[in-house]
């Protein structure tokens, strides 16, 4: 008897340790990644509408270093749209998430006063782009950095998000990758408020032919097997779109956004992942020729289910948690309807 309800007091320990962790409240997002946004489609904006989307991480601008310039601002967003500032859309109660992508180079190149001056002037366009563009929302809160650091970089980067979450006064967040989320110790935990633990391009493009280098589920599994929990508040993200890599006579000659019906119509399948060109065509802007090589590499139904899982039996979430989809897009709804992308938004709280 004594054995039985000592068991039974073990199970609803574990079970309440389980529930300490299980996620209660999801909030929903989206990274938007263009950099013209001044076509803001309705299919877009029916996805935020239907699937009660709360946040939208929406990249303002690049930043990379110049040898004769220093670090200068690129890819800048163009939000010369009405979604932006016409007040009948208030009515989302939508949160924007300025986001800036810094480019890992900055940080190893720059002396500690060029970084200075790179918070400043970070701190800076981010706040005339919301001023200018988005004056019908309530002042924004929270600020995230996108860098994919290195040891290299570390400590210039550290210095940096600490420098801008004192002159912003912004919640800072920051995106995270796999391998600094498992070697911790090495990498660093960075100085910010939450982290995003980006759960896609688990694999250098061209590392590996055979493997989908968007989300790779073995490849994910081997980076979550932390027994301890990560010292941040942290965010998940993951993948919904595809791409595809063009090569020519062998060499690369870039991404192409293609679709499945231009594989179907113009290509013949060799492999899982890859399709070779059987007649002279163009799509996307790109002409291709007869013999060209396409690895076209896309996330399915099943992909998220399995990712969600793995995410779900090894991370310790905070029972609040958002969960950011990369990104918002018009073809989307063309792959994964609105019931699906709403069930892997609450399955992380089931």
């Amino acid at each position: 008897m004594k054995k039985m309800l000592l068991l039974g007091m073990l199970s609803v320990f574990l079970f309440s340790c389980k529930n300490d962790s299980k996620v209660q409240n999801v909030e929903r997002a989206f990274y938007y990644w263009k950099s013209d946004a001044s076509s803001f489609e309705d299919p877009e904006q029916k996805l935020i509408d239907t699937l009660k989307i709360k946040k939208l991480y929406i990249k303002f601008f690049e930043v990379k270093h110049d040898e004769t310039m220093g670090n200068i601002p690129i890819s800048k967003t163009d939000f010369y749209s009405n979604m932006w500032y016409d007040s009948s859309k208030k009515k989302n109660n939508l949160i924007i998430v300025p986001t800036v992508f810094i480019k890992n180079d900055v940080f190893i190149k720059s002396s500690q006063k060029e970084i200075d001056t790179l918070v400043s002037n970070v701190n800076h366009l981010i706040s005339k782009f919301y001023k200018e563009k988005f004056s019908n929302y309530n002042n924004y809160k929270e600020v995230q950095i996108d860098c994919d650091w290195t040891l290299k970089s570390k400590d210039n980067y550290f210095y940096f998000l600490k420098a801008l979450a004192t002159l912003s006064k912004k919640e800072l967040s920051c995106t995270l990758r796999l391998y600094p989320y498992k070697y911790r110790t090495k990498m660093g935990i960075p100085p910010v408020k939450r982290a995003t633990l980006m759960c896609y391009n688990l694999i250098q493009p061209f590392s590996d032919d055979s493997k989908n280098s968007i989300l790779d589920i073995n490849e994910l599994d081997s980076y979550l097997n932390v027994d301890e929990k990560y010292p941040l508040h942290l965010d998940v993200a993951l993948p919904l779109f595809s791409w595809a890599h063009h090569y020519q006579y062998d060499e690369f000659k870039g991404f192409v956004n293609l679709d499945k019906t231009f594989l179907k119509e113009a290509c013949i399948k060799k492999t899982d992942l890859w399709f070779e060109v059987i007649k002279d065509t163009s799509a996307d802007n790109v002409y291709f020729r007869i013999g060209d090589k396409i690895k076209y590499e896309d996330v399915s139904q099943k992909n998220i289910t399995d990712a969600i899982k793995k995410l779900k039996s090894n991370l310790k979430f905070d029972k609040t948690t958002t969960i950011t989809f990369f990104h918002l897009d018009s073809t989307i709804s063309n792959k994964f309807n609105y019931e699906t992308i709403s069930g892997f938004y609450t399955s992380f709280s089931n």
